[in-house]
């Protein structure tokens, strides 16, 4: 019996310990905000733009946390407490982030010691300003303007505009997100301060009163699209 306990113990010991280190506090400190510039909000495709942050030491390789931000520019994640580093990989988004001397991207750092509020300025190559939309005759028509922002060898020419439309308030280009949509080219743009593009609205099924709409802006050389916010339209 001695020798059977002698068995028993440790391995009991064992499995207290596992448990015990199996059944840590998941991580309750949440930091959340935008991508501004100059404070206002820049929209997205939904999970598309990715962002990531590092916690250097304790043995960890790469990034912990790799996630994307909301269509409109929002981001929100759950972390422990302590020092992280934020960052935008490069090639990703429809702006500028900051770069190291040696071209890596830069990061930001962040101090987690509760919930953190933290939005993130960045430089879009473009804006879409001064948007009005408006159904009318089963159709959908948006007025809006272009402002480049970032000129220079950074600069970016327009390969192309889109009017989308969609049931839900889940809008951009294809699957889920589109019931229809307008194109226009960016040669075909003669004054980019004064932009006008309709789509018409197919049947609805099941039917329903309204749609949502927003305008997206493709660069050449940017695999990302900058939107205008969703706009919820009676019919």
């Amino acid at each position: 019996m001695k020798k059977l306990c002698s068995y028993i113990l440790p391995l009991v010991a064992l499995l207290a310990a596992s448990c015990k280190k199996d059944n840590f506090d998941p991580p309750q400190a949440r930091l959340h905000g935008r991508l501004v510039y100059q404070g206002e909000g820049i929209p997205l495709e939904f999970n598309q733009v990715p962002f990531q942050l590092y916690q250097f030491g304790f043995g960890k390789v790469g990034p912990v946390s790799n996630t994307t931000f909301t269509q409109d520019g929002a981001y929100s994640v759950l972390l422990f407490e302590g020092e992280y580093k934020l960052t935008v990989p490069n090639g990703q988004g429809p702006f500028l982030w900051k770069k190291q001397p040696d071209g890596r991207p830069d990061s930001i750092t962040v101090q987690m010691k509760g919930d953190q509020q933290l939005d993130l300025e960045v430089t879009p190559f473009y804006m879409i300003r001064n948007v009005q939309m408006a159904a009318a005759a089963n159709k959908v028509t948006a007025t809006f303007g272009l402002e480049k922002i970032v000129n220079g060898a950074d600069g970016k020419n327009v390969e192309r505009v889109n009017l989308y439309i969609n049931k839900t308030a889940f809008v951009s280009a294809g699957g889920d997100y589109s019931i229809a949509s307008s194109q226009r080219g960016g040669g075909a743009i003669t004054d980019p301060a004064n932009i006008s593009m309709e789509v018409t609205v197919p049947a609805l099924v099941p039917a329903q009163s309204y749609i949502y709409a927003r305008v997206g802006l493709k660069l050449q050389g940017v695999e990302d699209m900058i939107f205008s916010p969703v706009t919820k339209i009676n019919l």
